[in-house]
């Protein structure tokens, strides 16, 4: 199958930003999600893209803060998160489904990476 690789993570503090990339991103559909410890994993959004228009969609805690997007060139997504939280604390992974039809159903993902680990120290 498929193996996704997350990178960027780390540790920053409070009310600052980090980029994570996900490749390869040959799929329509991909999406990241986040595990924070002790919690189920949490969808943060997807991005569609077909023929070349890409749909971008989160879930309401993530609107205003992160940014998902697409580099076709680099056949990569990212991940822009501004003005992180220790509560933004966990285990950040990308995941792409075969279907081009996209939505933040995690059981409806088929690939997955291993994630990267985003700390955010107060």
């Amino acid at each position: 199958g498929q193996q996704l690789v997350e990178s960027g993570g780390g540790s920053v503090q409070a009310g600052g930003s980090l980029i994570l990339s996900c490749e390869p991103a040959p799929y329509a559909c991909m999406a990241w999600f986040r595990q924070a410890p002790g919690s189920k994993r949490e969808a943060i959004g997807f991005i569609s893209t077909v023929f070349e228009a890409s749909t971008v969609e989160y879930t309401n805690s993530a609107k205003g803060r992160f940014t998902i997007s697409r580099d076709n060139a680099k056949n990569t997504i990212s991940l822009q998160m501004n003005s992180l939280k220790p509560e933004d604390t966990g285990m950040y992974y990308c995941a792409a489904r075969i279907q081009w039809e996209c939505n933040l159903r995690e059981a409806d993902f088929e690939y997955w990476g291993q994630g990267t680990q985003v700390t955010v120290s107060p």
